[in-house]
């Protein structure tokens, strides 16, 4: 399949193309941002945003320019949103005569939360057990332990943007090795 072909496919939402384009530019993004982060799982992380991202917008993609171009950019502003995220993702109270105002959270499960509670827990647990050790202490701190985003921040000592990326990027991993089956 070419790339232009690709492109085409994808946008009237074929999944083997999406697939493709990803195979194709995965390793471009991800060493980009390896690159500027020199962080595997940061540039994993980014990588994958930028993917969803693209893939959400592959509409918009114009054919004029190059699609591997396309995607640095996208990733190259996902990073530089994520460095002003952190800058600012400190916790902060504000006092005003006594009242604290708090940033409050959407916690409730979302629709994957809820499939992959539903999945036959043996076989599950077994599942799990093939993903990197940190992403299985994320997946069992939220849906087996049923910790917040913010208490499993607390518990990782990490930001809550990186306990949400993290556990997107271990359920499309589960799920990727369910599929499999």
């Amino acid at each position: 399949m070419e790339i232009e072909e690709a492109i085409k496919r994808a946008k009237l939402n074929d999944q083997k193309a999406f697939n493709y384009l990803l195979d194709t530019f995965w390793d471009d993004v991800y060493g980009f941002q390896l690159k500027r982060t020199q962080n595997e799982n940061d540039a994993e992380d980014i990588s994958i945003q930028t993917f969803s991202k693209a893939f959400d917008k592959i509409e918009t993609f114009d054919d004029n320019y190059k699609f591997k171009t396309w995607l640095i950019t996208i990733s190259k502003n996902i990073h530089i949103d994520l460095l002003r995220k952190e800058k600012n993702s400190i916790l902060q109270v504000i006092s005003k005569n006594e009242r604290d105002i708090f940033q409050v959270l959407d916690e409730s499960p979302s629709a994957e939360d809820e499939l992959i509670t539903e999945q036959h827990l043996a076989k599950l647990l077994r599942d799990i057990k093939k993903l990197k050790p940190h992403y299985q202490e994320i997946i069992n701190l939220r849906y087996f332990q049923e910790l917040s985003y913010k208490e499993i921040a607390i518990e990782i000592k990490e930001p809550i943007n990186n306990v949400k990326v993290k556990l997107l990027r271990a359920k499309k991993l589960l799920a990727e090795i369910i599929r499999e089956k």
